[in-house]
């Protein structure tokens, strides 16, 4: 029963941090950066942010535990199979908004795409997880994916959603940092440089330490073998084709 219990402490301290994150860069970017629009403005580029925290970030850090909440155990796994690559889809539709968003304001302003680490290490999160969804699609939905090619893959799929989740909150951070530096720079208008760390800058700057604790929370659940769902132990590994799936 204890590891019942604090799992499901873990779960609701992620469940918490993930809406903390999403609101803090949602009142960010409407109460320092003017609000939201779509017409390739700044308020267009404000999205971004948006939309990557929160399908990136929390909606891929939700989806990734939602094999360990126990109350999935003993049913039926497809239902909860289907759950899983939905919310990652709708993550990854999310994502690919985000950088139309960027792409798209970047374009309208003549400003170059794609040239900071930041941008390279976001496009290259987004890729990896596109192809690591279109793989586990394949791999675990498929009927007529074979016993050995999902037990092959099963510790990749586990290792390459961590690493993704790892890249997710560096390209975050690096991005919410770059942000900081391009708009608070001292002017006639009297906004106060990043260097001197303004409100905007603390926010900032909280928001991307609030990130990094989501992150290592979901990491947390993730790793700890008490916390697996029964017939994913090692020692229990059970691959049957998708429609033989009945616990």
């Amino acid at each position: 029963m204890r590891p019942v219990v604090s799992f499901y402490l873990s779960y609701l301290l992620c469940l918490c941090l993930g809406l903390a994150c999403l609101a803090c860069v949602c009142y960010w970017n409407s109460h320092w950066r003017g609000g939201f629009a779509w017409d390739g403005s700044g308020l267009q580029f404000n999205w971004h942010p948006v939309l990557m925290v929160g399908g990136l970030v929390v909606l891929y850090g939700y989806g990734a535990v939602l094999y360990r909440v126990p109350l999935t155990w003993g049913q039926n796994k497809l239902p909860w199979k289907l759950l899983h690559a939905g919310m990652m889809l709708l993550s990854l539709v999310l994502a690919v908004l985000g950088l139309v968003a960027v792409f798209d304001f970047h374009n309208a302003k003549s400003i170059p795409n794609v040239y900071s680490l930041h941008s390279w290490i976001g496009i290259c999160t987004t890729a990896l997880f596109a192809m690591q969804w279109a793989v586990g699609m394949a791999g675990f939905l498929l009927p007529c994916s074979p016993v050995s090619l999902r037990k092959l893959l099963k510790p990749v799929h586990v290792w390459m959603g961590a690493s993704i989740l790892s890249l997710s909150v560096i390209s975050c951070i690096s991005g919410i940092n770059e942000k900081l530096f391009f708009v608070l720079k001292e002017s006639s208008s009297g906004t106060q440089p990043y260097a001197a760390l303004p409100p905007e800058a603390l926010f900032g700057n909280s928001l991307g330490v609030l990130l990094v604790v989501f992150v290592l929370v979901v990491l947390k659940i993730l790793s700890n073998v008490d916390w697996q769902r029964p017939d994913s132990r090692p020692e229990d590994m059970a691959y049957r084709p998708l429609i033989q799936e009945d616990n």
